[in-house]
């Protein structure tokens, strides 16, 4: 964590100085804002966590709960979450009281005693070739109040105002602010306030997606779990392992430890929902579901002492159509006004714990977006990109869920062996882990006639992080973990073997009329204030003589303009990035978005291929020089 740049700091740095709108938040809920969150979840909170990095946006989010969330129902963080926790910068403390998997057992029928369970087979979890990062639980609640924190903290100084509800909104065709947004508040009065902008994150039974016309399309999967939450004792072995447990007759049992030591979830399989056993099996009591789950752990067993919480769902497979209303309109000559994002865009089982990782990463989609466009970086076109991208995404979560959901309902004289669940597991991890999503050509992701320089950080995928060497202070550290949500373009300069072509092109970065960086860039700001860019070099932090490095690499920044020394890396002797990610020797330069994904891969001497891409997302402010 980098901080004092502007001066020491003898407090928490995590909070940082208001600016912008945050400087004065005495009216709970104004009348008129550039951005209005509906929902406090999982995706309405990471976009105020993102967006308190732009103050000069004014956003608000309302809850119609009159309080915090004290227990949600998601629990399961894959390690795109937590590589996202890392770039808001609260991973260590959410890890550090979360539950980590290591591994999934697999449980089926003993062959020679059928009606009596054993372990099958044992997988990593995730697999190691997935992320450094792993498996968590912990209650969503936390998810959220870590966020909440970032976003309070931040400088816009974003609160959650809890107590208001949405009604509906219309959206008129001129104005300041064309969304026009009726609520009500704690009291139960009637208020309209409007907006700029409005993203729904209300759900699935989102009532601003219902004021979009988007069509829903909805597949009920004809499966119905009990979800427990207990405190038990058991003489089960992998009771503190991600298990999934297959009985002969009496269905099957995935087992989620929670955090905290004592906690664990149990997803019960029920009877198959018909239309003459629905209700029964809605009316099904904890003490059933619990009476279940010992049939099927058979010879083993659970005492359970304490439920602190239960629920029966359908499993139901929706996703919307449209995440935004020029998308629902089809109207390719508008700019849209109104989002959707997380469960009120889709709806799936639980089992495969995608909801919460995947909401997150809908939020940040959208909200960096919005602070471009109402900050004036970018064009207010750049906003239909949200549902091009996120709405692939959905499409192919659906899939996802509904073939792992359907497996894990199965019995076990329908399957091959216990070596078809598992090799499932292994050979799908990217995707639950969030590293499948690839987002496709557009203003933001560039063409792949130079994918070849940089192999490992393939086009519209998350920057997968590796290990280097930092040179200031030879650290070995993960060069992705340094990235940080905090609006910037990234540029990661990998070094030719010389260092003249990444010397040359820092000087037309940091000098050139036709740069992004001096086009930009805001008069007057630091000059990594837009574009944070690094150096990685081929050789060993020894062999790098730090005189050498070219100053944009190395910037004064900061009300002292003082020296920023941890933009420079180099290889590390036994985990060569440029071998790990198959970089080609001559160099590459690999584009990051500010949420984190490649949106270009370049030769180091590449000019004016840089300069039409920034054109395409960016507007043009004063040329200015930091010579």
């Amino acid at each position: 964590m980098q901080y004092h740049h502007d001066g020491y700091i003898g407090r928490d740095p995590r909070i940082r100085d208001a600016a912008g709108t945050g400087v004065d938040r005495t009216v709970e809920l104004p009348e008129t804002m550039d951005v209005l969150i509906v929902g406090a979840g999982p995706a309405g909170i990471v976009q105020a966590a993102q967006l308190t990095e732009y103050p000069q946006v004014h956003t608000r989010i309302i809850e119609r709960r009159p309080d915090r969330l004290v227990a949600g129902r998601a629990d399961g963080l894959f390690p795109r979450s937590c590589e996202t926790f890392q770039a808001f910068e609260f991973y260590e403390e959410i890890a550090h009281e979360a539950a980590h998997m290591r591994e999934m057992s697999f449980w089926g029928p003993k062959p020679e005693h059928p009606t009596e369970i054993a372990r099958a087979a044992r997988a990593d979890d995730p697999p190691s070739y997935v992320s450094e990062f792993p498996i968590l639980t912990v209650n969503q609640a936390r998810v959220i109040d870590y966020f909440a924190e970032r976003a309070a903290n931040g400088p816009a100084r974003i609160d959650i105002n809890y107590g208001f509800e949405f009604i509906d909104l219309t959206v008129h065709d001129s104005g300041e602010y064309p969304v026009e947004v009726r609520i009500k508040d704690e009291h139960g009065n009637d208020r309209t306030v409007h907006a700029k902008y409005v993203v729904g994150c209300d759900g699935a039974r989102s009532k601003v997606r219902d004021c979009m016309d988007v069509d829903l399309v909805t597949d009920p999967a004809d499966q119905a779990w009990a979800v427990i939450d207990m405190m038990a004792n058991t003489d089960f072995p992998d009771f503190r392992t991600r298990s999934g447990i297959q009985s002969d007759k009496e269905g099957s049992i995935l087992l989620i430890p929670r955090e905290g030591g004592f906690l664990t979830r149990f997803y019960v399989s029920l009877d198959t929902p018909t239309t003459e056993n629905r209700e029964r099996i809605r009316a099904t009591t904890a003490e059933e579901a619990i009476e279940r789950a010992n049939r099927i752990l058979h010879p083993y067993s659970v005492d359970v002492r304490k439920v602190t919480w239960f629920s029966i769902y359908e499993v139901r497979h929706s996703v919307a159509q449209s995440f935004d209303d020029v998308a629902a309109q089809q109207n390719p000559h508008l700019n849209p006004r109104v989002f959707i994002a997380g469960d009120a865009c889709h709806t799936h089982s639980a089992k495969a714990g995608q909801g919460m990782n995947v909401s997150i990463q809908d939020g940040w989609n959208l909200a960096w977006k919005l602070g471009q466009v109402l900050e004036g970086r970018s064009d207010e076109s750049l906003l239909k990109t949200y549902h091009d991208e996120r709405q692939d995404v959905a499409q192919k979560l659906i899939d996802y869920d509904k073939e792992w959901s359907a497996m894990m309902s199965r019995r076990p004289e329908e399957m091959q062996g216990p070596h078809e669940i598992v090799d499932f597991f292994v050979s799908t991890a990217n995707f639950p882990g969030g590293f499948d999503t690839k987002y496709q050509n557009s203003t933001l992701i560039g063409t792949s006639e130079h994918q070849d320089l940089a192999q490992g950080f393939p086009l519209g995928m998350r920057l997968k992080s590796a290990r280097v060497s930092r040179l200031a202070d030879t650290a070995t550290v993960q060069l992705g973990h340094h990235f940080r949500a905090d609006g910037r373009w990234r540029l990661y300069a990998f070094a030719d073997r010389s260092g003249q072509a990444v010397a040359d092109l820092a000087a037309w970065l940091e000098t050139a009329d036709d740069s992004p960086v001096t086009r930009f860039t805001p008069e007057g700001s630091d000059i990594d204030s837009v574009f944070d860019a690094k150096v990685i070099y081929q050789q060993g932090y020894r062999d790098v003589d730090l005189a050498t490095v070219p100053g944009f690499f190395m910037p004064k920044v900061g009300r002292y303009k003082v020296t920023d020394w941890e933009k420079v890396y180099a290889s590390t002797p036994l985990d060569d990035i440029f071998e790990a990610r198959k970089i080609d020797r001559a160099g590459a330069l690999v584009i990051v978005r500010p949420d984190m994904y490649v949106a270009h891969v370049l030769p180091l001497t590449a000019r004016a291929e840089i300069t039409e891409f920034f054109a395409q997302n960016m507007v043009r402010v004063k040329v200015q020089s930091f010579s």
